[in-house]
């Protein structure tokens, strides 16, 4: 294979699928880990640099982060499922024309999300009842990546729009760029410039930019594939309500998540700054062992809506099978490194020897939920990439809203005693743990239904 083969665009409707979703996988596997370092250098250089209190402050902003930012995930799942069903069909205009709404309708959203993540972030913090050791830190923290976040809208909706094409080699180069940027920026400006939290805001915002620029370049180099003119930028009613429409589920499936997550966080914040400490910690491994996960969901999305476009269903089927199995055998492995080096992985972060201990035996709950998610990713990407955005998230909706937080917050009452007034910290994770099992069943009996198989966009377009 060549170079200019290897960063081309790939056509996942022949060949093996197992081998098209593996492929495409990895550099995208490899790609997510680079990105989720973003949070980990983080992390790591806050708290060995800062201390505890500051890494507790940069994961209470977490959540608040991720509500905020849900626009964006909503424009990238709709640009990717369009992309990918189009690039199938080999239909170059309505191709073009879904790029350049996707990249006004980012510019756009990018404003909105600037002005409320300035207003709003205080006032948050302060409504979740964040420690006033950690507040002042949180609040810088997510101003700056609030106010700096167009770099990383752009990367993520332009690396929505390369993968639907089957482009995962180029995302993961320039991801790869801005990471080691990312992480010598963090070293500068806390370890030598002294900025605390602040400085790892900054490091991720220029970082992200970076990264846009890169695909944005990419992007304008691929005249063989698509067209990008300035009427391709000017918004159209077709296009840009068929983003929101294919998009928006997701995004509002993103919303209820974080949302949960704030509303839990309240909860975590109720346990004190060592259990705060403990979650930033499980969550940031978590991440990782999360990533193949997302990889194979992405995946199976690209794939499906590329078969689905060229109108064979069967492949989607076939694959829909492989790439599971994969994902579970995947998974499978990395339950085991974290039952057997889950203490190393958790010094990483602290050389607080209880804070440690504790994020280990906590870590212990989640991992063989990430076998559940394992399927839920999976064939919850084989529906959006059909162009069923909904049933995924009426799932989230379920096993977050009407499990994950009840049961969370009634078991921290149930386990109410003298010496522990808020209940055991314990229930933060087991609920989270019950919500990915139950996911993962209601995933699979709607998969089996098969409704997703009528959603396809170029149904009707196709001549």
């Amino acid at each position: 294979m060549t170079i200019k083969e290897l960063f081309a665009p790939s056509d996942m409707t022949v060949g093996k699928p197992w081998e098209k979703i593996v492929i495409f996988t990895i550099p995208m596997l490899i790609g997510n880990i680079a990105q989720q370092l973003y949070n980990t250098v983080d992390s790591i250089v806050i708290g060995k640099y800062v201390g505890d209190n500051a890494l507790a402050a940069v994961g209470s902003a977490s959540p608040i982060l991720n509500l905020l930012l849900v626009l964006f995930v909503g424009i990238s799942v709709g640009a990717g499922v369009m992309v990918s069903q189009y690039f199938g069909a080999r239909q170059r205009e309505e191709l073009s024309m879904t790029i350049g709404n996707c990249v006004t309708l980012t510019a756009i959203s990018s404003l909105i999300i600037m002005f409320l993540g300035a207003v709003l972030s205080r006032p948050l913090l302060e409504m979740l009842h964040t420690p006033d050791s950690i507040i002042d830190w949180c609040t810088s923290y997510l101003v700056i990546l609030m106010v700096g976040c167009m770099g990383s809208a752009y990367y993520n909706i332009l690396c929505g729009i390369l993968r639907g094409l089957g482009d995962s080699i180029s995302a993961l180069l320039y991801l790869l760029v801005a990471t080691v940027l990312n992480i010598i920026l963090d070293i500068v400006f806390v370890s030598r410039l002294q900025m605390g939290v602040a400085g790892v805001a900054y490091a991720t915002v220029i970082a992200q930019a970076v990264s846009a620029i890169l695909c944005f370049w990419k992007l304008l180099r691929m005249t063989d594939i698509f067209d990008f003119k300035f009427r391709h930028l000017k918004m159209k009613k077709k296009y840009t309500l068929e983003i929101i429409r294919l998009g928006l589920p997701s995004g509002i499936t993103q919303a209820i998540f974080s949302m949960a997550m704030v509303i839990v966080q309240s909860l975590t914040n109720s346990f004190g700054e060592m259990v705060i400490a403990a979650n930033v910690i499980i969550m940031r491994v978590d991440g990782f062992a999360m990533m193949p996960n997302f990889s194979f969901g992405t995946a199976m999305t690209t794939y499906a809506g590329q078969n689905v476009g060229a109108h064979r269903m069967d492949r989607v089927e076939q694959g829909a099978r492989q790439g599971t199995a994969i994902a579970l055998g995947t998974s499978a492995v990395i339950t085991l490194l974290i039952l057997v080096f889950g203490k190393n992985l958790m010094a990483i972060f602290t050389d607080t020897s209880e804070l440690v201990t504790l994020s280990a035996n906590m870590m212990k709950i989640l991992a063989v939920g990430y076998l559940a998610m394992a399927i839920t990713q999976s064939l919850s990407g084989v529906m959006r990439g059909a162009g069923d955005t909904m049933t995924p998230m009426w799932i989230s909706m379920i096993t977050t809203v009407v499990i994950r937080v009840p049961l969370a917050y009634g078991l921290a009452f149930l386990t109410r005693t003298p010496e522990l007034p808020n209940g055991r910290y314990q229930v933060l994770w087991i609920s989270l743990l019950v919500c990915w099992c139950m996911g993962a069943l209601l995933t699979f009996l709607f998969y089996k239904r098969g409704n997703w198989k009528k959603k396809a966009l170029t149904a009707n377009t196709n001549a």
